[in-house]
C-alpha cells in the first residue's frame, strides 16, 4: 500500500486530499501539532474507509518533523507522496513595517526550512524507488509579494525556490516536485465542487509530470 504524508493536516483540504488518495489505495500519515484534531481526523477518515495514522510534529522543529516522517514510513511503508501544506500563523500576515527579523526567521523555518527537513526525510526512499512526489501548497504571496502580508511574502518565495530547484534536479529520476498556488481562501473561490476540486488537482499533480508551478485559479481572481 503506497503512503501519502500530509504535513499540516487538517479537517479541510487535508481531509479532502486524504480521501482522494485513499480512493487510489493510499494509506495516509497525518502530521500536525494538535493531537486532538488529528485523532478526530483519523476517526473521520476511517468512517470513509481510509487508513490514516496521526503523527505529532511542529514544522518549525526540523528534527521533530523528520522523526515523525520516519515513524510514518516505518509504520505505514515508504512515503510515496508528500504534501507540504502547513497553514501559516496569522503573525506571518503582519505588515512589513511590523515584521522584525525574528518573526521573518520563524516564517522561514515554518515554510522553507520545514520543507527542506521534510524533503530530507522522504527523498532517499523515493530516489531508491525511482518514483514519488512532493507537492507544495502555497498562497498567492509565493508569486507576488504583498506589503500587508510580509512574513509569507518573505518565506513562501524561499520555499518556492527550494521546491523549484528540487523539481529541476529530480525530474529525470521519476520524482515529481510540483507546487499548487491557491490565491485565496478555498471556500471563497469559484469552484464547482469546492474543496473536492482542489483535492482532485493535487492528485493529478502527484500522478502526472508537468511544470513546477500550477495555479488553481489566476492570481488576479483570488484574494490572499
Amino acid at each position: 500500500m503506497p503512503t501519502l504524508a500530509i504535513v499540516g493536516a487538517g479537517p479541510g483540504l487535508g481531509a479532502a486530499v486524504a480521501r482522494r488518495f485513499g480512493r487510489e489505495g493510499f494509506s495516509v500519515a497525518l502530521i500536525a501539532r494538535d493531537e486532538a484534531k488529528l485523532d478526530d481526523l483519523v476517526e473521520e477518515l476511517a468512517a470513509d474507509g481510509v487508513t490514516a495514522k496521526p503523527y505529532l510534529a511542529d514544522v518549525r522543529n526540523g528534527r521533530q518533523l523528520e522523526a515523525a516522517l520516519a515513524d510514518a514510513a516505518g509504520e505505514l511503508g515508504p512515503i510515496t507522496a508528500l504534501q507540504y501544506s502547513p497553514l501559516p500563523s496569522r503573525d506571518y500576515l503582519k505588515p512589513v513595517l511590523d515584521t522584525d527579523p525574528a518573526l521573518a526567521l520563524e516564517a522561514l523555518r515554518f515554510s522553507a526550512l520545514g520543507l527542506m527537513h521534510a524533503a530530507r526525510a522522504v527523498l532517499p526512499s523515493m530516489r531508491e524507488a525511482g518514483d514519488g512526489s512532493i507537492i507544495l501548497i502555497n498562497g498567492g504571496t509565493s508569486v507576488k509579494s504583498r506589503a500587508g502580508f510580509a512574513g509569507t511574502s518573505i518565506a513562501f518565495p524561499a520555499e518556492t525556490a527550494y521546491g523549484e530547484m528540487l523539481h529541476e534536479q529530480l525530474s529525470d529520476e521519476g520524482i515529481r516536485v510540483r507546487q499548487l498556488v491557491i490565491p485565496g481562501a478555498i471556500p471563497k473561490l469559484q469552484l464547482d465542487n469546492g474543496i473536492e476540486d482542489v483535492a482532485e488537482r493535487i492528485w493529478r499533480l502527484h500522478a502526472e509530470p508537468g511544470e513546477f508551478r500550477d495555479m488553481l485559479i489566476p492570481l488576479e481572481d483570488g484574494r490572499e
